[in-house]
């Protein structure tokens, strides 16, 4: 059972709620890449990437992995697993409020009609 912890969450939302981070989650969801293939993909510059990228890493997202041990420039990111699992924990906690509240809803319209009756 994961263990909500509300700044990696605040965290995690902060750096998804740019437009262009959210392409390089499904970018990188598809399988790890090149920052230089993550910015033409997304047609922006290297610079701006990388600081999209720096976000991302610093909030646990991504990872830079270092693919080819005897080329240190090359860097492939990927996508770190964790902050994805909290973030579904929560919203799963959010579903079933909304799921209790839609049944009882539901319930009492149940019961309305069958008053009617």
């Amino acid at each position: 059972m994961i263990t909500l912890n509300h700044a990696k969450l605040d965290n995690t939302l902060a750096a998804l709620a740019e437009p262009t981070r959210r392409r390089v989650i499904d970018l990188l969801r598809e399988r790890p890449r090149r920052a230089g293939e993550l910015a033409q993909a997304v047609d922006v510059s290297a610079p701006l990437m990388s600081r999209h990228l720096r976000v991302l890493r610093t909030h646990g997202l991504v990872e830079e992995d270092h693919g080819d041990p005897s080329d240190t420039r090359i860097r492939m990111y990927r996508l770190r697993r964790q902050p994805f699992d909290e973030l579904h924990h929560w919203l799963q906690h959010v579903e079933s409020f909304w799921e209790d509240q839609l049944g009882a809803f539901r319930r009492h319209v149940e019961s309305k009609e069958a008053k009617r009756r």
